[in-house]
This record gives C-alpha cells, sequence and structure tokens, in this order.
C-alpha cells in the first residue's frame, strides 16, 4: 500500500466512508451517466464501493493491492466482481462497461505516464458513448500531513484535459471543489468510436 499507517487508518474508517457517500461521490458523479456495468479503479478499502454498488445493477472493483483485493472479495464478493489487477493493465475486453471511475487514487500512483497508462485503459474498457468520471485531491497543508511518506503525485488541473484528451476522451470537464480544492474530471468515450 502506497499509503501511511494514519491514512490507511483513515481511510478504512467509518468518518471516511460517509464523508464519501454524503458528500465525495455526490459532487464528484454529479450529472454523470453510469450506467448498468460501472468498473471502479483503485477501490481501496471499499468507501465508494460500498456507495456504487446501491447505485448500480453491475460493479466491477480492481485493486493493485493483494490483501485490500481479498479484503474487498471477503466483503463485497456476493454484490461486486472484485479483480486483483494493475489498472494501467487492466485484465479486462474492450468496450466492457458503460462507465468507468476512479476517486482520490490517481495522487498514489507514481508515475505520470503511469497515469496516463490508466486514462488510456479506461478509454479501452469503456463502450462508445460512456464516461469516465472521478475526482482526486490536490495539495494543501492538511493533505501534505496526511501523507508523510506516501507516494504522492498529483495532478495538475490545467495539464488534465490535455491528457483525457490523448487518452481519446471527448467532452471534457476539470473543476475544482470550491471548498476543499479538490478536483472532479469526466470525459466520454465518442458515441462512434
Amino acid at each position: 500500500m502506497p499509503m501511511n499507517r494514519a491514512h490507511r487508518r483513515l481511510c478504512s474508517s467509518e468518518k471516511w466512508a460517509r464523508g464519501v457517500r454524503e458528500q465525495l461521490l455526490p459532487w464528484a458523479l454529479e450529472d454523470v451517466e453510469l450506467g448498468e456495468d460501472v468498473l471502479e479503479l483503485g477501490s481501496g478499502y471499499g468507501a465508494n464501493l460500498r456507495v456504487l454498488v446501491e447505485q448500480v445493477p453491475r460493479l466491477t472493483a480492481v485493486e493493485i493491492d493483494g490483501d485490500t483485493a481479498r479484503h474487498l472479495e471477503e466483503g463485497w464478493g456476493d454484490r461486486a466482481r472484485v479483480v486483483h489487477a494493475d489498472a494501467s493493465a487492466l485484465p479486462l475486453p474492450d468496450a466492457a462497461f458503460s462507465s468507468v471511475v476512479c476517486f482520490t487514487m490517481l495522487h498514489h500512483v507514481p508515475a505520470t505516464e503511469t497515469q496516463d497508462r490508466i486514462f488510456s485503459e479506461a478509454f479501452r474498457v469503456l463502450r462508445p458513448g460512456g464516461f469516465f468520471a472521478g475526482c482526486d485531491s490536490q495539495p494543501n497543508f492538511r493533505f501534505r500531513l496526511l501523507h508523510i511518506g506516501d507516494t504522492r503525485n498529483t495532478l495538475v488541473p490545467a495539464e488534465l484535459p490535455g491528457r483525457l484528451a490523448a487518452a481519446g476522451f471527448t467532452g471534457i470537464r476539470v473543476d475544482r471543489h470550491p471548498e476543499s480544492g479538490g478536483l472532479r474530471f469526466r470525459g466520454r468515450r465518442p458515441a462512434d468510436g
């Protein structure tokens, strides 16, 4: 896990899960049509999964850490498909999902090139017309304090539209949360491609 002990404790807490349910996901997914087959990249401790599994008919969760993937399978395997895999090299078929989402995980991907491969993989497994959407943190004092010793590679908001366009997405929107400063993004795979 590319997270320190305090960070892991926070992300596995009920307080975090409540914030995800009540604030983070409603904001991140505003005006996003998820459809019936959703793929979540970087599910972590499952706070997002717990919300999504109630909202969509079929959910696949991808997690790179083996122990965390097993924990997700034990807790949610009867309601979601859990895949232990790297989001930059998905063992999933082309055009299999109506939407692909990821939340507060991209800053834990150590290299910008790997983040770009994740964007390309999201595009590949997304059906034409489907959304790729999510959110991520931006650096501030609290963020830096929580991430001491963590893998940390934050997205640059001004660069993200070009990076998503390079992966093939259109209709790209990137904006910042008015209070937290975090960013959300969305793009679509063109309906004809």
